[in-house]
């Protein structure tokens, strides 16, 4: 009996042997095929990713070597020489040659750079909302335009919603109607999706606003002609003296005088922290 099952149990395992031998003989070259598939992609995605990021190092190399000239105009002139990649990285060139034109006080050609990135194919809505964006803040377009342009970007769920509605806020108020610019500004501050940051300015905007306080242009050409005013060869000093000290007539070399135009001043200063 023993020996009779000994026989039947080399019998079973032949017969699952060869059946395992023919599943190899007729499956082997898929399983083959599989496992140089799998090692063949692995090695391309790996060759690509090299390739990625050595382009990503040239390209890094090339902004810093491009940064690193003291003129601005001469950076703005070596980024836009540099070759670029991708999309994203023709977004990134071109923030940063808008920064630099900027610098250079030429605020038109920065946020031309930024429109024209913008459009790019491919580019993510991230990237061209912040161009856009950057560029209305450096250059305003005409209101029309300009108010087109910040309301697509403040569309709900939009990446930069809320900055676009505070550009929509003070561009209301640019434009005379303070009304309509105080509503935005409080929808931002009641915003569950605005930063404390932007809550904030929206707050002080508001104070500001509702206090009678309105938007002044800090361009520098006022202050020059302000700084130029008392060395007109149309003024002369003793009338550019009542500018500089407030209601004393007139700069006398005395030390009285000087006293005098000091309260005078002091007095002025007073009366407009009253008010």
């Amino acid at each position: 009996m023993a020996n009779t099952d000994s026989f039947i149990e080399e019998v079973s395992e032949e017969v699952r042997r060869d059946r395992l031998f023919s599943l190899f003989r007729r499956w082997g070259w898929l399983a083959v095929l599989i496992v140089v598939a799998i090692v063949g992609g692995a090695a391309y995605f790996e060759y690509q990713s090299a390739q990625a990021r050595a382009q990503s190092e040239a390209f890094g190399d090339a902004l810093l070597a491009a940064l690193d000239g003291d003129d601005p105009e001469a950076r703005v002139a070596a980024l836009q020489a540099v070759e670029t990649p991708s999309a994203e990285a023709r977004i990134i060139l071109a923030l940063l040659a808008a920064g630099e034109a900027a610098n250079a006080e030429d605020p038109a050609d920065a946020a031309a750079m930024l429109r024209e990135a913008a459009v790019a194919p491919g580019l993510a809505r991230r990237y061209s909302d912040l161009a856009l964006l950057k560029a209305e803040m450096l250059d305003p377009a005409p209101e029309d335009e300009a108010r087109q342009t910040l309301e697509s970007l403040a569309t709900p769920g939009a990446p930069y919603a809320g900055l676009a509605e505070e550009q929509l806020a003070l561009l209301d108020i640019r434009v005379g109607d303070v009304d309509a610019g105080i509503d935005r500004l409080r929808a931002i501050e009641r915003s569950a999706s605005a930063t404390a940051g932007l809550q904030q300015r929206a707050a002080q905007l508001i104070v500001a606003l509702e206090s009678g306080a309105m938007l002044v242009d800090t361009a520098p050409e006022p202050v020059l002609e302000e700084q130029e005013a008392p060395t007109s060869p149309e003024t002369s000093p003793d009338e550019a003296a009542p500018e500089a000290g407030g209601d004393d007539d007139g700069a006398a070399a005395d030390a009285e005088a000087d006293e005098d135009a000091a309260t005078g001043a002091e007095a002025e200063v007073d009366a407009a922290t009253d008010e």
